[in-house]
Protein backbone atom coordinates (compact mmCIF):
# COMPACT_ATOMS: atom_id res chain seq x y z
CA UNK A 1 0.00 0.00 0.00
CA UNK A 2 1.63 3.26 -1.01
CA UNK A 3 1.73 6.27 1.50
CA UNK A 4 -0.53 9.53 0.73
CA UNK A 5 2.98 11.22 0.79
CA UNK A 6 4.12 9.11 -1.88
CA UNK A 7 2.26 11.85 -4.10
CA UNK A 8 3.49 15.00 -5.00
CA UNK A 9 0.99 17.08 -4.50
CA UNK A 10 0.23 16.01 -1.38
CA UNK A 11 1.20 19.18 1.14
CA UNK A 12 -1.15 21.36 -1.19
CA UNK A 13 -3.89 18.85 -0.28
CA UNK A 14 -3.79 18.20 3.14
CA UNK A 15 -5.80 21.05 4.04
CA UNK A 16 -8.15 19.91 2.49
CA UNK A 17 -7.69 16.06 3.52
CA UNK A 18 -5.85 13.19 2.03
CA UNK A 19 -9.12 11.14 1.09
CA UNK A 20 -8.49 8.86 3.73
CA UNK A 21 -10.40 7.12 6.47
CA UNK A 22 -10.64 10.10 9.38
CA UNK A 23 -11.64 9.32 13.16
CA UNK A 24 -13.16 11.12 15.89
CA UNK A 25 -11.01 10.94 18.99
CA UNK A 26 -13.71 12.84 21.35
CA UNK A 27 -13.86 15.97 19.36
CA UNK A 28 -10.78 16.50 17.41
CA UNK A 29 -10.58 14.22 13.95
CA UNK A 30 -7.40 12.57 12.85
CA UNK A 31 -6.08 11.08 9.52
CA UNK A 32 -4.06 8.51 9.93
CA UNK A 33 -0.89 9.63 6.52
CA UNK A 34 2.09 6.68 8.03
CA UNK A 35 0.79 3.22 8.98
CA UNK A 36 1.70 2.50 12.50
CA UNK A 37 0.72 -1.15 12.61
CA UNK A 38 4.26 -2.27 10.74
CA UNK A 39 6.58 -1.34 13.21
CA UNK A 40 9.08 0.60 10.79
CA UNK A 41 7.52 4.01 11.77
CA UNK A 42 9.76 5.66 14.03
CA UNK A 43 7.03 8.74 14.25
CA UNK A 44 3.23 8.61 13.63
CA UNK A 45 1.91 11.71 10.81
CA UNK A 46 -1.24 12.61 11.13
CA UNK A 47 -3.56 15.31 9.66
CA UNK A 48 -5.76 16.39 12.37
CA UNK A 49 -8.78 19.09 11.93
CA UNK A 50 -10.03 20.49 14.81
CA UNK A 51 -13.55 21.68 14.69
CA UNK A 52 -15.10 25.43 15.27
CA UNK A 53 -15.81 25.31 19.07
CA UNK A 54 -13.88 22.27 19.75
CA UNK A 55 -11.30 22.24 23.17
CA UNK A 56 -8.76 19.33 23.78
CA UNK A 57 -8.49 19.28 27.68
CA UNK A 58 -5.94 19.70 29.63
CA UNK A 59 -3.21 16.59 29.71
CA UNK A 60 0.15 15.45 29.68
CA UNK A 61 1.80 12.05 28.25
CA UNK A 62 5.32 11.15 27.83
CA UNK A 63 5.22 11.38 23.99
CA UNK A 64 5.90 14.26 22.00
CA UNK A 65 3.77 15.95 19.61
CA UNK A 66 4.62 18.26 16.74
CA UNK A 67 2.03 20.78 15.39
CA UNK A 68 2.42 22.43 11.64
CA UNK A 69 -0.88 24.53 11.67
CA UNK A 70 -1.62 23.87 7.66
CA UNK A 71 -4.81 26.16 7.79
CA UNK A 72 -7.05 28.30 10.44
CA UNK A 73 -5.76 28.57 13.96
CA UNK A 74 -6.45 27.49 17.07
CA UNK A 75 -4.74 28.18 20.92
CA UNK A 76 -2.09 26.12 22.31
CA UNK A 77 -2.37 26.38 26.47
CA UNK A 78 1.74 25.66 26.91
CA UNK A 79 3.65 26.06 30.18
CA UNK A 80 5.76 29.46 30.29
CA UNK A 81 7.69 30.13 33.17
CA UNK A 82 5.94 28.15 35.32
CA UNK A 83 2.77 29.15 34.58
CA UNK A 84 -0.03 27.72 31.62
CA UNK A 85 -0.96 30.40 29.21
CA UNK A 86 -3.11 30.15 26.18
CA UNK A 87 -0.70 31.31 22.81
CA UNK A 88 -2.63 31.86 19.49
CA UNK A 89 -1.61 29.45 16.70
CA UNK A 90 -2.37 30.22 13.02
CA UNK A 91 -1.22 28.69 9.64
CA UNK A 92 2.50 28.25 9.00
CA UNK A 93 3.09 27.94 12.98
CA UNK A 94 4.82 25.24 14.47
CA UNK A 95 3.99 24.22 18.04
CA UNK A 96 6.51 21.54 19.47
CA UNK A 97 5.23 19.85 23.01
CA UNK A 98 7.69 17.85 25.05
CA UNK A 99 6.66 14.53 26.55
CA UNK A 100 5.38 15.13 29.92
CA UNK A 101 4.36 18.43 29.51
CA UNK A 102 0.57 19.79 30.53
CA UNK A 103 -0.86 21.39 27.53
CA UNK A 104 -4.38 22.00 26.01
CA UNK A 105 -5.88 23.22 22.25
CA UNK A 106 -9.06 24.93 21.58
CA UNK A 107 -10.97 26.07 18.26
CA UNK A 108 -12.41 29.52 19.48
CA UNK A 109 -13.12 30.39 15.38
CA UNK A 110 -15.58 29.44 12.90
CA UNK A 111 -13.41 27.78 10.75
CA UNK A 112 -11.64 24.40 11.21
CA UNK A 113 -7.92 24.22 12.64
CA UNK A 114 -6.09 21.68 10.22
CA UNK A 115 -2.82 20.54 11.72
CA UNK A 116 -0.04 18.32 10.77
CA UNK A 117 0.62 16.34 13.62
CA UNK A 118 3.90 14.01 13.97
CA UNK A 119 4.29 12.17 17.29
CA UNK A 120 5.14 8.66 18.56
CA UNK A 121 3.79 5.39 17.03
CA UNK A 122 2.54 4.63 20.53
CA UNK A 123 0.09 7.87 20.73
CA UNK A 124 -1.06 6.83 17.21
CA UNK A 125 -2.46 3.14 18.53
CA UNK A 126 -3.47 5.17 21.33
CA UNK A 127 -5.30 7.37 18.90
CA UNK A 128 -6.84 4.49 16.95
CA UNK A 129 -8.00 2.77 20.36
CA UNK A 130 -10.08 5.16 21.42
CA UNK A 131 -11.48 6.46 17.87
CA UNK A 132 -14.91 6.72 16.71
CA UNK A 133 -16.46 6.94 13.07
CA UNK A 134 -16.51 10.52 11.96
CA UNK A 135 -20.24 11.44 12.52
CA UNK A 136 -21.34 9.11 15.56
CA UNK A 137 -23.25 10.59 18.03
CA UNK A 138 -21.94 12.45 21.20
CA UNK A 139 -20.06 10.21 23.29
CA UNK A 140 -21.70 8.07 25.55
CA UNK A 141 -20.68 8.26 29.62
CA UNK A 142 -19.42 4.54 28.91
CA UNK A 143 -17.58 5.66 26.17
CA UNK A 144 -15.79 8.26 27.86
CA UNK A 145 -15.19 5.82 30.84
CA UNK A 146 -13.54 3.63 28.62
CA UNK A 147 -11.69 6.65 26.85
CA UNK A 148 -10.70 7.49 30.41
CA UNK A 149 -9.73 3.58 31.29
CA UNK A 150 -7.67 3.81 27.98
CA UNK A 151 -4.92 7.31 28.69
CA UNK A 152 -4.77 5.94 32.12
CA UNK A 153 -3.54 2.76 30.76
CA UNK A 154 -1.44 3.85 28.37
CA UNK A 155 0.03 6.90 31.50
CA UNK A 156 -1.44 9.36 30.42
CA UNK A 157 -2.59 12.31 32.68
CA UNK A 158 -5.65 13.90 32.35
CA UNK A 159 -6.74 17.25 34.22
CA UNK A 160 -9.50 17.28 36.91
CA UNK A 161 -12.37 19.58 36.30
CA UNK A 162 -10.76 21.95 39.05
CA UNK A 163 -7.57 21.88 37.45
CA UNK A 164 -9.28 22.67 33.35
CA UNK A 165 -11.41 25.32 34.94
CA UNK A 166 -8.39 27.08 36.40
CA UNK A 167 -7.29 27.65 32.38
CA UNK A 168 -10.67 28.35 30.90
CA UNK A 169 -12.42 24.98 29.93
CA UNK A 170 -15.33 23.97 31.51
CA UNK A 171 -15.70 19.94 30.89
CA UNK A 172 -19.08 18.49 30.46
CA UNK A 173 -20.34 16.40 33.48
CA UNK A 174 -20.38 12.75 33.29
CA UNK A 175 -21.48 10.07 35.92
CA UNK A 176 -18.12 8.23 35.37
Amino acid sequence: MTSPLDHPAILTRLAEGAGLPALDVFGPQVEFLTMIEDGSNEVCVMRGVIPPGVTVPLHQHDDFEDFYILAGGHQVLVEEGGRLEWRDAQAGDYVRVPGSVPHAHRNLSDRPAVDLIITTPRMGRFFKEIGRPVGAPPPTPEEVTRFVHTALRYGYQLGTSEENAAVGIDLPAFNL
